[in-house]
């Protein structure tokens, strides 16, 4: 095993140039050029990205959903259950990270900070701009529970569409968008020789400072 992962490929063979010196004051800017890159080039699912979250007593779990947005203020928005795992974990602990893996670029993108409900009007409108069967999976709910019956999860998710298509304005009840305000955000560029590029954005007050990192 350990001699086929050696031996597996990790980057292609061109990687794209990242010269720090010409980079942005802020990390969203960076972000949105490299993401609209990402999409350029194809990248399946440039827009998921996994996120880390603690419960009380500092146990870590992780998974890759859907970012929804980002806005000028550095925060990176995503949604779920707040009976979820993540949901009970952020409850507990707001701390959070997130990171995006580009691979065909070689590129990462690494943000931490507090993760905090964007409200309830927000979180009604992202639920309702799902398609008609993403709201009907939500309203089943009991996500991370074990299922006991295949047939039991069916049954719930015949109700939940019922349900969808008699009141199309039908929100779940625990649904909620969240905003990871980001106070830290890296950007690292994978190089051949293992130099790779790594460059820090520090949150200031209202501003950014950076700062280039040892590979």
């Amino acid at each position: 095993m350990r001699e086929m992962l050696r031996g597996l490929e990790v980057f292609p063979a061109e990687l794209p140039a990242f010269d720090v010196r010409s980079a942005p004051g802020d990390p969203v800017t960076l972000f949105l050029t490299w993401l609209a890159e990402a999409v350029r080039d194809k990248v399946l699912g440039p827009h998921a990205m996994t996120l880390a979250t603690a419960d009380a007593a500092g146990r870590v779990s992780s998974r890759v959903l859907i970012c929804k947005d980002v806005d000028a203020e550095g925060r990176w928005y995503f949604a779920s259950d707040a009976e979820s795992v993540k949901g009970r974990d952020l409850a507990a602990n707001p701390c959070a990270a997130a990171s995006f893996y580009w691979p065909q670029q070689g590129r990462q993108i690494r943000i931490s900070g507090l993760a905090a409900s964007a409200g309830t009007e927000a979180s009604a409108a992202d639920f309702l701009a799902r398609p008609p069967a993403s709201r009907a999976a939500a309203l089943v709910g009991r996500q991370s529970e074990p299922v006991d019956d295949p047939a039991d999860l069916d049954a719930a998710f015949r109700q939940s569409q019922a349900a969808v298509d008699a009141d199309p304005g039908l929100i779940a009840p625990g649904w909620t968008l969240y905003a990871l305000s980001a106070d830290a955000v890296e950007f690292w560029q994978a190089d051949h020789q293992r130099r790779h590029i790594r460059l820090k954005y520090q949150r200031a007050a209202d501003s950014w400072t950076t700062r280039r990192l040892w590979p």
